[in-house]
């Protein structure tokens, strides 16, 4: 989903320029991404939904067991946490195939760590090779990569700490965000985003 309002464009240009000075700051090198969905509308009223139109934008979302109706973000933190990076998608889009579609910048030599909604063996060669970034997704039983002991515990460690920082974006969100355009409905979701890395940086 590309974000068209000067307003949006605007936003999205502060956010940049304070998620590259978070990763200049980030020693570690180490880096987190998932994904949380943002219902526009309940299930029962899609068929009046004016904000969006399409198949596109249901999606589901898996640990909740039900569908939903509008964007998925992607988000890029440090290891503690802080938003530096983001890409807003519709719904039906699973992480991997936005994640390619994704821009994503980081410094040579950092690490990644993923899920296992994000495993494309040939997209983890070339971030290594082309980017210098290593891409760590949990392993599923049946994966041709094993991962050793070590490594799975922290992958589980980082993946459960990003969802601590999507809590705290959510904790942002009325109950219901009000947008009269899908543009508007996007600058918010910018909006709230920045809004919880500036929090998280001044404390």
């Amino acid at each position: 989903m590309s974000v068209v309002c000067t307003h949006s464009r605007s936003s999205l240009a502060l956010f940049t320029a304070l998620g590259q000075s978070l990763k200049e700051l980030n020693t570690s090198c180490a880096y987190l991404i998932d994904s949380f969905p943002v219902a526009v509308c309940d299930n029962i009223r899609i068929p009046s939904c004016h904000l969006l139109k399409g198949e596109a934008y249901r999606g589901k979302c898996v640990s909740k067991r039900r569908y939903f109706y509008g964007f998925r973000v992607q988000v890029v933190t440090t290891s503690g946490g802080v938003p530096v990076q983001f890409y807003i998608h519709a719904g039906s889009f699973v992480d991997v195939t936005a994640f390619k579609a994704m821009e994503l910048d980081l410094p040579r030599g950092s690490q990644l760590y993923a899920d296992a909604g994000y495993t494309c063996y040939q997209v983890e060669d070339l971030l290594k090779e082309c980017e210098q970034v290593q891409l760590h997704c949990c392993r599923k039983s049946n994966s041709k990569r094993k991962d050793e002991p070590h490594m799975a515990f922290l992958k589980d460690y980082y993946r459960k700490r990003i969802e601590t920082t999507f809590s705290g974006i959510t904790g942002f969100f009325p109950k219901k965000i009000h947008a009269v355009t899908a543009q508007g409905f996007i600058l918010k979701l910018i909006l709230f985003i920045s809004a919880y890395s500036l929090t998280q940086v001044i404390e």
